[in-house]
């Protein structure tokens, strides 16, 4: 633990400099990684005083591979970001967790009092009990601390803010009461549970797995129960390629039916098989049967199963790629899987208002600015509206930044790192 007057002085003087360009990747955000991190001393001081706290950090997610895949117990390549959610803390002496996240009023939780009630679901409260109830499920300690959370996880856009949440309370968990050892991979098992069951949303692995492991997470979710994790290391600066995430803008109102339409379908042509999920069916199977399929189930729905399985196989191709350092066909394959969301698993836009397609708008503009090789894009994250991603050659990135502000807005681009750590301390 350090003195939070000492903390910042060090910031000040650039004592960590070293440490924060090894976690946020690019130099041009050291200025405001040390500011942010000053600012969140500041507000931790104004909230309980001078004090010796602990920083921890959990960063954001891009879904790289494996577009609507997890919900079917397939295959998803996902990396960490250069965004993350950071908490200066320190462990108290009672049972009470006391939280304020950003701006938002100061959360009070007694440790002895986790149980799940319905009133809370879809609150803060939920997700951070969730994690409690679900660290003690698990055989861990849990006690009380307090904490100021501040995110820059950009809300709305697909970067899994509320794993990042879930993700950094675990990591504080971890090491304030269980001497570190609670691994990612349990981490995230426990993220997804405090969402699924806590605040009641119901969603896959992919994201806490990604914010939680770090770099790029490879998830086979053939046996959901026992997920086996790989992670890949990429460096993208050494290939001279950085991320680029467009918020698009696009409207997510009545798109609930679009969303739910996709494992639903997915899981009819399954069903056609005696199966619940498409996992382990074959492209020769659905081939095979593509006429009582489509009198079935219908085409789309036959057109998604093949998206599945095709998809299954473009993340395993995009792993080999990464382990073998072939950048181009690791770019080629993000690429067909773009071309695949778009053609077969048709979520690029909605069907219920064709005049309005920004993610398809911005996969346009994305072709014709990253000509000649300088780069590739996707749609992202659930789709229909929300955001595209792209791998831009840094020396294209102005070009393309101004593109995508000129069509969707200053600010619409946000140029990004894929980080190597997970939840982590930061500095104690």
């Amino acid at each position: 633990m350090i003195e939070t007057k000492l903390l910042k002085e060090r910031l000040k003087n650039w004592i960590y400099k070293d440490l924060l360009l090894d976690i946020y990747v690019d130099e041009s955000k050291l200025i405001y990684q040390t500011d942010r991190y000053i600012k969140a001393i500041e507000k931790y001081e104004s909230l309980y005083g001078e004090d010796q706290v602990a920083i921890y950090s959990a960063p954001g997610r891009s879904e790289v591979g494996g577009n609507h895949t997890d919900h079917q117990h397939g295959e998803i390549l996902a990396a960490s970001i250069n965004l993350d959610a950071i908490a200066i803390t320190r462990k108290r002496e009672d049972s009470l967790v006391r939280v304020v996240s950003d701006d938002y009023n100061e959360i009070v939780i007694d440790v002895n009092d986790i149980s799940l009630k319905e009133e809370e679901k879809e609150s803060t409260t939920a997700l951070i009990k969730g994690v409690l109830a679900g660290a003690v499920d698990r055989g861990y300690r849990i006690g009380g601390f307090q904490a100021y959370i501040t995110s820059d996880v950009l809300i709305g856009a697909g970067l899994s803010s509320s794993a990042a949440f879930e993700t950094i309370i675990g990591t504080i968990i971890s090491y304030l009461y269980n001497d570190g050892k609670l691994d990612p991979v349990t981490n995230a098992v426990i993220g997804q549970y405090a969402e699924n069951v806590y605040f009641g949303k119901p969603c896959g692995l992919m994201d806490q797995m990604a914010c939680s492991v770090g770099s790029l997470v490879h998830v086979d979710f053939a046996d959901p129960a026992a997920p086996v994790v790989e992670k890949v290391e990429f460096d993208m600066n050494k290939y001279g390629y950085s991320l680029c995430i467009t918020d698009t803008k696009g409207s997510h109102a009545d798109l609930t039916a679009d969303y739910a339409a996709i494992p639903q379908e997915m899981k009819s042509v399954a069903a056609y098989f005696d199966k619940e999920v498409l996992c382990g069916i074959s492209l020769d199977r659905i081939l095979a049967n593509v006429q009582a399929l489509r009198d079935r189930c219908g085409d789309r729905a036959v057109l998604r199963a093949i998206h599945f399985i095709r998809e299954n196989e473009r993340v395993q191709k995009e792993v080999e790629a990464l382990k073998k350092e072939e950048i181009g066909t690791f770019l080629d394959t993000v690429k067909a899987s773009g071309d695949s969301s778009f053609k077969f698993l048709q979520n690029v836009y909605t069907n219920n208002d064709v005049q309005h397609q920004n993610v398809s708008l911005a996969l346009a503009v994305s072709e014709a600015v990253l000509e000649d090789g300088a780069g590739v894009s996707r749609v992202h994250g659930g789709g229909f509206a929300g955001t595209i991603q792209a791998f831009v050659k840094n020396d294209k990135v102005a070009a393309y930044l101004e593109a995508m502000d000129q069509v969707f807005g200053k600010g619409a681009c946000h140029v990004l790192k894929i980080r190597k750590y997970g939840g982590m301390k930061v500095i104690e």
